[in-house]
């Protein structure tokens, strides 16, 4: 079985390439089962109801985030009822929406997302390795598949974590950088890795923002709000390829399409 994973989505050039190559990377791909990573779809922080509604009607099975979850309000009552939209799993348990979600493929693979968050250069947040480890454990009985987004921001952290869950989940892949990684490959123990998926969004920018607002900010002049930019927008992403009796993973290769490309 293929999975496509789609790197953070950012604000409406992004949410508008997606739509335009969504439906052709599900063909061309051969995909049953499709997540994406939509903590930046709203103008580059958080998510709105209504649009997280939107990724849903395109097709996407599930949705990631981490550190903008909650940068629009009203994503936390959506998130009550919402069980496919995920935040990550080490947040406190006391906030809204859960960290792991099993869904089926059309033929009735099972599959698990577990959405965790680094710490280091990160917010303040609960111990990823140890409890993704119980939230594999937990998804076990019901899907032999399971990925993992790892949303943080040190490279040595999400290798960690890579290696930390090797045989033990079909794939890690690393959110939250907007940098698309040359590091995809397969662990020895049948896990698919990637530091970076890379971003869903506009590159004529600055990690999807506004390419002046964000240099001003570096060379220390004042500046005004940082607003997703919307020059040459691409979808980033990755397709794993799954043997869904072990939910070791064959392949994974990287995408990052352009408006117009169609392989």
């Amino acid at each position: 079985m293929r999975i496509l994973f789609i790197g953070d989505l950012v604000g409406k050039a992004g949410r508008r390439i997606l739509s335009e190559q969504f439906h052709r990377l599900v063909d061309h791909h051969r995909i049953d089962f499709s997540i994406a990573n939509i903590e930046n779809a709203a103008d580059g922080f958080g998510i709105t109801p209504d649009i997280a509604d939107e990724c849903f009607e395109l097709g996407i099975d599930c949705m990631t985030s981490g550190n903008h979850i909650w940068d629009k309000p009203d994503i936390r009552r959506y998130m009550e009822k919402e069980k496919r939209l995920l935040r990550p799993l080490n947040y406190p348990d006391d906030l809204p929406g859960r960290g792991s979600w099993v869904g089926e493929t059309p033929a009735g693979i099972a599959v698990g997302v577990i959405n965790v968050m680094g710490r280091v250069f990160m917010p303040a947040a609960n111990d990823p390795f140890r409890l993704v480890k119980a939230a594999v454990e937990e998804c076990r009985p019901r899907a032999r598949v399971i990925l993992v987004d790892m949303h943080a921001e040190a490279t040595s952290e999400k290798m960690a974590m890579g290696w930390h869950l090797d045989g033990s989940v079909s794939a890690v892949v690393g959110t939250h950088t907007h940098v698309q990684t040359a590091d995809a490959r397969v662990l020895p123990g049948g896990t698919a890795y990637i530091t970076d998926v890379g971003m869903t969004g506009p590159y004529d920018s600055v990690i999807g923002m506004e390419r002046d607002v964000a240099l001003a900010r570096f060379l220390n002049h004042p500046s005004g709000r940082l607003t997703s930019a919307k020059g040459d927008p691409r979808v980033c992403a990755v397709v794993v390829d799954v043997d869904p009796e072990d939910g070791r993973a064959r392949s994974i290769e990287r995408i990052m399409r352009g408006p117009g490309t169609d392989a």
